[in-house]
């Protein structure tokens, strides 16, 4: 295990489909070793990257176990939905499959209240004995966890460990950080927004781009937590390319994601719908994308 519960760099990491349509679970266990051997410590599967809303509870199940048993490094389930019971019903079971730990997010359409979102991480936290990373990420839930309910479940259950931070309020981040202290690890659940995360106290990021761009995540993590903030500067902005790439109106994450792995040889598919194929241009984008990163390591 890294010397945090869920490690510094983590690739919420796309789920690879074959011609058919169904899960690989071979290239998904070759995709993960590939993660950790270019700078992830610790791997999320059947997150939104990974097209968890599109996955049945079989297929999580497997997938689970399959990266788990791939890999060394911390794996999170993604076993959480708007339903707060079949939330609870499948987290207590991914113990079994070998992971670390359980990704927990806000549940989707619903937009229930502070209590509400209480309720339903609290249950999930209450259904497992490993730890919990929650998972904050308004733009595709409509609902932020509120600074206090963040603080109240920590405090509340002593296995919620982590919050993936991807709404944007960097104020409020720091705030939760402040008050918490170690007894939280705050992640960046936003690329661009790293070094000002990593500035406020976070321990690292859960990440989309470090699918191709994996060892400048890691440098840049590492530089800002020995003080080199020059050299962390700078490999922020040899990232911003791939940032922009990652997620748009036309393409949305993670149909540029699983473009680049294309790029990069891995047999990764197209996703399911609602998101569907990736069209030429996004592929052409790709492997522009990759192409301009590894000829910036010289």
């Amino acid at each position: 295990m890294p010397p945090t519960t869920f490690g510094t760099v983590l690739t919420a990491m796309v789920t690879p489909f074959d011609d058919g349509g169904a899960v690989d679970f071979d290239t998904a266990a070759a995709l993960a070793r590939f993660l950790v051997e270019t700078g992830s410590n610790g791997i999320v599967v059947a997150g939104s990257t990974g097209e968890g809303t599109a996955l049945s509870d079989d297929e999580k199940m497997d997938l689970f176990a399959c990266v788990a048993g791939a890999v060394t490094v911390p794996v999170l389930a993604g076993s959480t939905s708007a339903d707060t019971a079949r939330s609870v019903a499948l987290t207590r079971r991914v113990a079994d499959t070998g992971v670390a730990g359980v990704l927990a997010t806000t549940p989707a359409y619903a937009r229930p209240s502070q209590a509400g979102l209480a309720g339903h991480l609290g249950a999930v936290a209450e259904s497992t004995t490993l730890p919990v990373m929650l998972y904050d990420i308004p733009s595709r839930t409509g609902r932020k966890i509120a600074g206090a309910t963040t603080i109240a479940l920590v405090r509340a259950h002593a296995n919620v460990r982590g919050l993936k931070d991807a709404s944007g309020d960097l104020p409020g981040a720091a705030h939760v950080k402040a008050v918490l202290g170690d007894a939280l690890d705050l992640y960046s659940g936003d690329d661009s927004l790293l070094l000002p995360f990593l500035a406020v106290g976070a321990t690292g990021i859960v990440s989309v781009a470090a699918h191709w761009a994996g060892p400048e995540f890691a440098a840049l993590v590492s530089s800002a937590t020995r003080g080199d903030w020059d050299t962390a500067r700078a490999l922020n902005e040899r990232l911003a390319r791939s940032c922009a790439f990652e997620s748009s109106e036309s393409a949305p994450n993670p149909i540029p994601a699983k473009a680049a792995m294309r790029a990069l040889g891995f047999a990764v598919g197209q996703c399911r719908w609602p998101l569907g194929p990736a069209d030429d241009e996004v592929d052409a984008a790709a492997a522009s994308v990759v192409a301009e990163l590894r000829a910036s390591r010289g």
